[in-house]
């Protein structure tokens, strides 16, 4: 019986246009009436990952975002955080800023970052996305050294924009000689991110289990990407996106269609059909045990 979805989201529940399909809501509070807590799992930062979650009605559960540093069902009230602290987000940002990236620190009110002209269109297009809540905050500054020193942030992530996967490599070891912290890179591409040490998406949904009461073996988890590796490894249930790498479909205990194909849709009927209502099995639970 599981009892705990978890989605991530771009690449997953979002199709290759950034959109929800009418196929993977139904899905999902198809789900919901069996019972299942379901949240999502996500790189993005907490407004933008509660913006998604009120068009799902998950907006009441715990989220877990900022790649599992932050979880939170209201971001004033905290269920967890894992911060890189005030003093090592400035010694970083120092390092960085002899790279030639941009950097951008996200909190999880308001992100900062420094003014790189970014040559690569598809990093260009990710640095400024059009679909930030209006909420929240963007600022770009010319020094986010000189920032910092005077405004100090303690951040949940860092993100970093490379010119080039050499750039990249260079500032990766830089980086990992220097500092205590989690670099998760995405190959072939010059993007990276950071988190403080012991962050991940699995060590987040392992967090909200726990606090529901719910073992890893009763978890199913949905992941495209990379740094979902883990998650679907941990977890009761790993599946795999069929736009995922080929590595992450090799850890998956189940590869279905593609986020164009609505395969989240596909996946979670296919599952869940089979299982009763969680209150009706309990029901039954405590009968047998008389």
């Amino acid at each position: 019986m599981y009892r705990l979805l978890a989605l991530n989201i771009d690449g997953t529940i979002l199709n290759n246009q950034g959109r929800l399909t009418k196929e993977t809501k139904e899905a999902i509070d198809y789900v919901k009436d069996k019972g299942v807590y379901v949240t999502v799992v996500t790189n993005r930062h907490f407004s933008s990952a509660k913006k998604i979650a009120k068009t799902l009605r998950l907006h009441k559960n715990q989220l877990i975002t900022h790649s599992g540093a932050f979880i939170a069902s209201n971001v004033d009230k905290p269920a967890y955080e894992r911060r890189i602290s005030e003093n090592k987000t400035f010694n970083l940002v120092q390092v960085l800023e002899n790279f030639d990236c941009h950097t951008r620190i996200l909190h999880e009110k308001f992100s900062l970052g420094n003014r790189v002209k970014i040559h690569n269109q598809v990093m260009a297009k990710a640095v400024l996305k059009s679909n930030e809540p209006l909420f929240y905050p963007i600022q770009f500054v010319e020094s986010l050294g000189e920032t910092l020193r005077d405004n100090p942030v303690s951040a949940p992530k860092i993100e970093l924009y490379f010119q080039s996967q050499y750039e990249k490599e260079q500032a990766e070891r830089t980086i990992a000689s220097a500092f205590d912290i989690e670099w998760i890179s995405y190959p072939n591409e010059p993007r990276a991110y950071i988190v403080e040490k012991g962050t991940s998406k699995e060590h987040g949904v392992y967090h909200v289990a726990t606090q529901l009461g719910i073992s890893l073996e009763e978890v199913v988890a949905i992941g495209n990407c990379y740094d979902d590796l883990g998650l679907v490894e941990s977890v009761g249930l790993g599946v795999a996106m069929g736009n995922a790498p080929d590595k992450v479909k090799k850890a998956a205990g189940w590869v279905t269609r593609s986020n164009n194909e609505n395969g989240v849709a596909y996946m979670v009927k296919e599952l869940f059909r089979k299982q009763h209502r969680i209150g009706y099995l309990e029901k039954i639970g405590s009968l047998d045990k008389h």
